[in-house]
């Protein structure tokens, strides 16, 4: 086939000396070796031809010396034996510069400022270029600058952070009759120098009163602002009594330290902190611990906090407190890990405005109940002002009741627990019990209590007591002379255990039944008999039998003629 023209002809140079054409060949002529197309550029002005070798297989490219010439009327030639095509670009060379990349780069830098200085080989023209600057996020910037100097170029990045590495590199075009960018110069990486700590630590503390006065647990991180700056950190704690200026003690830790724990008597103390690099101490951090008293929740107010019960959601627990215009910041503090020692001690700080917060951590798990203390900060002091206590879910009790005491009537059973806990130990809130009866044989239909059912299609007689410190029900309407199978289970906010373990018990036969046998059925047995008795004495006292003459012995005449006979 005879070849296609040309695609995306064009020349541009480096140098103004030599330029370098390029196309895209077009589709396959299916003619190989010696009959495979040949390339061939002709300059008309100049008349020069140059015969393009080497073989292309998408992007083409081929060079030509044009001298001092400035205007160029270029065409190409593609010839195969069955035909021929051209493409025609005509230019002024001025318009056509591709500078070539920047190179030898070096740099001088400050603590938030890096100049980067480079060459390059277009001295004869001035330049336009920009910098790309890859920062420690994975962003980039892009800086733009012109050469004023025909040796090197320069670009001042400022606003930069100190002990901080970024990554610059350059191209360039030319800065009149702009025709497109330089092949980027080598990457450069820059660390600029170190820089005293920006921003404050966030600390706390935990007050532990003892004999004759108080530990105080420390705990400093890095706060959100705060900038390290430099290669190595520590940290430095002062601790002072705020009235009669003795002199304060102090102690230093490395940088994988977070907490310290200090001895202090009954009197107020101010507590700094700070980090520290090769350069310098980072501002000062500064708690004040308040003279010890009788009670240490808080400055403001003697009541007796009541814990509250908040409820827990898939992203955390959510609390929430009365806002008080005096403070200048809350702090929430809880523990991680509330069954261990130590716990783990995590806080939040809030601004003045904020009276609400969801509280979460990698570390909540359900059915473990956390607590949380709310205080408020002004002037650097902090008082207690709310405690809450919630779980991220809750679960089903991991114990259930053991009835410890059961007192039985005929028709009335007793049941008490007291000894059931209903604290810490527990995966979720008690809310109550439900206390199960049903006969051993046959279902349940007892009065005043709710039918439930369990897996078999078994009836039980459900009672449910909503007081978790209520610790002893009776069932009543209960069957004489019967057995019954009963057993307690607690329920929380997470439900109940799967019911079982039941306790069996004979109710006995009623008293009551048998003095009313006795009374209607003996007693007038007794009666009867004794009215009989009675009766039959009476008869024979006053009405006596009289003798029958015809009966008698002695009228008898057969009788006497036997004895005449005689």
């Amino acid at each position: 086939e005879p070849p296609d023209t040309p695609h995306d002809f064009s020349c541009q140079t480096q140098d103004m000396r030599i330029v370098t054409c390029t196309w895209t060949q077009g589709g396959d002529t299916y003619l190989h070796g010696h009959r495979s197309p040949k390339y061939t550029l002709f300059e008309e002005f100049s008349q020069k031809v140059v015969p393009c070798t080497g073989s292309c297989s998408e992007k083409c490219s081929c060079s030509l010396d044009i001298g001092q010439q400035r205007i160029c009327n270029i065409t190409l030639t593609v010839e195969n034996a069955l035909g021929k095509k051209t493409a025609v670009d005509v230019f002024d060379v001025t318009h056509r510069i591709y500078p070539a990349a920047p190179f030898q780069l070096w740099e001088e830098c400050t603590d938030t400022e890096i100049t980067l200085y480079w060459k390059h080989q277009n001295k004869e023209r001035k330049l336009f270029c920009q910098t790309e600057v890859l920062q420690p996020d994975g962003k980039v910037q892009l800086h733009n600058s012109s050469d004023t100097d025909l040796h090197y170029a320069s670009i001042t990045l400022g606003g930069l952070e100190p002990y901080t590495e970024y990554t610059a590199r350059v191209h360039c075009g030319a800065a009149k009759h702009f025709w497109r960018w330089s092949e980027w110069s080598e990457a450069r990486t820059v660390r600029t120098k170190e820089a005293a700590p920006s921003g404050k630590l966030d600390i706390w503390r935990e007050i532990t009163p003892v004999l004759g006065g108080r530990n105080v647990t420390l705990f400093w991180k890095q706060s959100p602002s705060f900038q390290a700056n430099g290669r190595s950190i520590s940290y430095e704690v002062i601790w002072e009594k705020v009235e009669d200026g003795s002199r304060p003690e102090s102690i230093s830790f490395s940088s994988v330290c977070n907490s310290t724990k200090i001895s202090i008597d009954n009197h107020p103390y101010r507590i700094i902190i700070m980090a520290k690099n090769n350069v310098n101490y980072s501002l000062p951090s500064v708690l004040i611990i308040p003279r010890a008293t009788g009670n240490s929740r808080s400055i403001f107010s003697t009541k007796e906090l009541k814990e509250e019960q908040v409820n827990g959601t898939d992203d955390g627990i959510f609390i929430s407190w009365e806002p008080r215009y005096i403070y200048d910041s809350y702090i929430i503090d809880w523990c991680n890990f509330p069954m261990l020692q130590p716990c783990d001690l995590q806080w939040k700080r809030f601004g003045p405005n904020t009276s609400s917060a969801l509280i979460n951590s990698d570390a909540f798990v359900p059915g473990v109940k956390y607590n949380f203390h709310i205080y408020g900060s002004v002037a650097n002091r902090a008082s207690l002002l709310e405690k809450k206590t919630g779980y991220l879910r809750e679960l089903p009790p991991l114990l259930d009741p053991v009835v410890e005491k059961v007192e039985l009537t005929s028709n009335a059973v007793t049941l008490s627990w007291d000894s059931y806990p209903t604290n810490e130990s527990q995966s979720g809130f008690v809310r109550g019990y439900h206390v199960y009866v049903s006969p051993t044989q046959g279902n349940c239909s007892l009065k005043g209590s709710k039918k439930h059912v369990i897996p078999g299609d078994s009836v039980l007689c459900k009672y449910t007591i909503e007081n978790p410190e209520e610790k002893r029900y009776t069932v009543k309407h209960l069957l004489s002379n019967t057995k019954y199978k009963l057993v307690v289970k607690a329920y929380t906010g997470g439900g109940e255990t799967p019911i079982g373990n039941f306790i069996y018990i004979d109710t006995p036969y009623n008293s009551n039944m048998l003095y009313l046998l006795v009374l209607l059925v003996i007693v007038p047995l007794l009666v009867a008999a004794i009215c009989h008795w009675k009766m039959k004495w009476v008869k024979e006292c006053c009405c006596p039998v009289i003798p029958n003459p015809n009966k008698s012995t002695v009228l008898s005449f057969k009788e006497f003629k036997v004895r005449l006979q005689k």
